[in-house]
C-alpha cells in the first residue's frame, strides 16, 4: 500500500526509536491519525520542549533542566559516594528502589574498543576531577555485568586507587550478561548490598 508521503515520514522518524519496527511504527503513526488531534499536538510540543529544555546535569551527566539536576542539588544526599552508572536509564533503575542516598555519575556508555569507544569518548576525565576534590570516599562502579562493562569497571578503579577512595563494584543481583536499566527494585537493592572491593 502506498502510503501519502507525510505518513511515510512520521514512519520513518519512528522507526529511528529504540524497538520501534516498521509494523510498530505504522500502528503508532495510524493511532495519531485516528485519535484527539489535541493529543497528537501535546505528544508533538513535549518532544519539542525536551529537545529545548532539557539538558545534562554539569556535575554527574543526569538529565536536568538547570545547569545542575535534582540529585546533585539535594542537600540531604552523601556527596561522599558516587556511583557510576553508563546511561541516565541506568541511573533512574537506581533511583527506582529510593535506597541509594548517594550521588551518580554518569559516563555515557562503556569502553568498547570494537566500537570504537576510548576513554576520550565517555566521562571519565569529570570523573577523575571530582576524585581529586577529595570529597569522595566510596566509588560504587554499577557498571553493566558485561564483558564492556566489566573493563570499563576496571579502567575507572585503577584511576581511583591514587586517590583513596574505596572502589566498589555492585553485586551479583544483576546477572551477567543483562543491564542495569531492566533490573527490578529488589534487584537493583540486592546488587547495592552486595557490593564488592575491586583488586586491580
Amino acid at each position: 500500500m502506498n502510503l501519502p508521503p507525510s505518513m511515510e515520514r512520521l514512519i520513518a522518524e519512528l522507526v529511528k526509536l529504540p524497538t520501534i519496527g516498521r509494523k510498530s511504527a505504522q500502528r503508532l503513526a495510524f493511532h495519531l491519525l485516528r485519535g484527539d488531534k489535541d493529543d497528537a499536538l501535546g505528544l508533538a510540543g513535549a518532544i519539542t520542549n525536551l529537545r529545548e529544555v532539557i539538558r545534562f546535569c554539569d556535575q554527574c551527566g543526569n538529565v536536568a533542566e538547570a545547569p545542575r539536576c535534582a540529585i546533585c542539588n539535594d542537600s540531604s544526599r552523601d556527596r561522599s559516594t558516587v556511583c557510576v552508572v553508563e546511561e541516565v536509564t541506568d541511573l533512574v533503575a537506581f533511583e527506582r528502589p529510593a535506597t541509594f542516598r548517594g550521588v551518580y555519575h554518569v559516563l555515557g556508555g562503556c569502553l568498547s574498543p570494537l566500537h570504537g569507544v576510548t576513554p576520550e569518548k565517555l566521562a571519565i576525565e569529570p570523573l577523575v576531577e571530582r576524585l581529586r576534590s577529595g570529597e569522595v570516599r566510596e566509588l560504587i562502579l554499577a557498571t553493566n555485568p558485561s564483558i564492556d562493562g566489566e573493563a570499563t569497571a576496571l579502567y575507572i578503579a585503577r584511576l581511583a586507587r591514587p586517590h583513596g577512595v574505596r572502589v566498589t563494584r555492585i553485586g551479583l543481583g544483576i546477572p551477567v550478561g543483562s543491564t542495569v536499566e531492566f533490573a527490578d527494585e529488589v534487584t537493583i537493592q540486592k546488587a547495592l548490598e552486595g557490593r564488592r572491593e575491586i583488586e586491580p
